[in-house]
């Protein structure tokens, strides 16, 4: 075979290979640009294009970053909650939308949205309350808030759900015009000159009253309820929430108030109305205020930041500065109100007020009212 012949069949089996190869490239194109149907159309779904599959993971990362705000419910006070925001704000730069009502209306609240949940972050005024919120699964754990060791033993849980970042006493408040000699105790209510001249929070409306009324039938039992019962027989009267109760106390409408929120009696003598308060002899409650993420919060590391922003030095100040008592133990509360250690306590248990607290309320309001 010539040389000749050798190339020319080397030329034919060459060009023969080029056919075949475009024959295969244009059956794969075509299978590649039609649909099931063999019509043409888009890229099959199984195999998404490489803008799609960016579009996608971006769409992913935006859903997991913060929104830039944080949603609180709060139990107040006023002041204080609003100077808290106003810190916050300050300091992250971030959106704050606060709702504030009493503890009673807030769980209202909570239980309405319970399908929708909006809060991220609850602050009641009763440490039973928050307990059965923490029970009943609608909170979440926090274990690395800032300063958390620094707060009372029992003004936080163990498991760092609740946050006792601020409390309140519950004493006797009264209107120094009306009354020459203060009672000292409770039971000094009952007495036949104190005859329709008292008020008590609603323990329906009042977290921080369910509280004083659970723990003190927690020390006496059925011997407590007969205390009640002597005191609504001389005409101690239910007024509403804290705020209600003590408004005819400073106007001279009532003389006194029992199981008061002490801040309040503080801030009104602060503002030179005619008020004095006592902590009764027997004892009483202290009330830490607990600050909570629900479980379902939208905007978690938001609500974390604001738990830490409530336990630092700053906001602790602004607890001090309201008449409330810090919830940190190296903060001492104003110099003008009585401080932790010198408050006498009933005997008391936070789980058993949290688990007869409903039953209570409802003995309590059938009796008064």
């Amino acid at each position: 075979m010539t040389k000749m012949q050798k190339w020319s069949k080397v030329s034919k089996i060459f060009v023969l290979v080029l056919v075949c190869a475009f024959i295969v490239s244009a059956c794969g194109s075509n299978q590649a640009g039609t649909n099931g149907n063999g019509q043409e159309g888009a890229q099959s779904a199984a195999e998404p294009t490489a803008n799609t599959t960016q579009s996608a993971n971006e769409e992913e990362a935006e859903d997991k970053q913060p929104s830039g705000k944080v949603v609180i419910y709060s139990a107040g006070p006023g002041g204080l909650a609003e100077n808290i925001v106003e810190g916050f704000k300050a300091e992250t730069g971030l959106e704050v939308e606060q709702f504030q009502a009493t503890t009673g209306k807030i769980l209202a609240r909570l239980e309405a949205e319970k399908n929708n949940p909006v809060a991220d972050v609850v602050v009641l005024a009763s440490w039973p309350s928050g307990m059965a919120l923490k029970n009943e699964g609608a909170t979440q754990s926090y274990t690395g808030a800032a300063q958390a060791d620094k707060l009372y033993e029992t003004w936080v849980d163990e498991e760092r759900h609740l946050f006792g970042y601020s409390a309140s006493a519950l004493g006797i408040t009264y209107n120094t015009k009306l009354v020459d000699e203060p009672p000292t105790d409770w039971s000094d209510f009952a007495d036949p000159q104190w005859k329709d001249a008292v008020n008590i929070p609603d323990p329906s409306l009042s977290g921080s009253a369910l509280d004083f009324i659970s723990g003190y039938l927690n020390q006496h039992g059925d011997k407590g309820w007969d205390m009640f019962e002597e005191l609504k027989n001389n005409g101690v009267a239910l007024a509403g929430a804290n705020k209600e109760a003590l408004n005819p106390v400073i106007t001279g409408a009532k003389s006194a108030v029992m199981a008061g929120v002490d801040y309040m009696a503080y801030s009104a003598i602060a503002k030179g109305e005619p008020v004095g308060i006592v902590s009764p002899a027997s004892g009483t409650v202290i009330n830490p205020r607990p600050a909570m993420i629900l479980k379902e919060a939208p905007n978690v590391e938001n609500a974390q930041l604001f738990i830490d922003y409530l336990l630092s030095d700053e906001a602790q100040g602004m607890v001090a500065a309201a008449n409330l008592l810090p919830g940190r133990s190296d903060i001492r509360a104003h110099e003008d109100r009585t401080q932790v250690a010198d408050i006498k306590l009933l005997e008391y248990d936070w789980d058993w007020m949290m688990e007869q607290g409903p039953a209570i309320t409802n003995d309590f309001l059938e009796l008064y009212k």
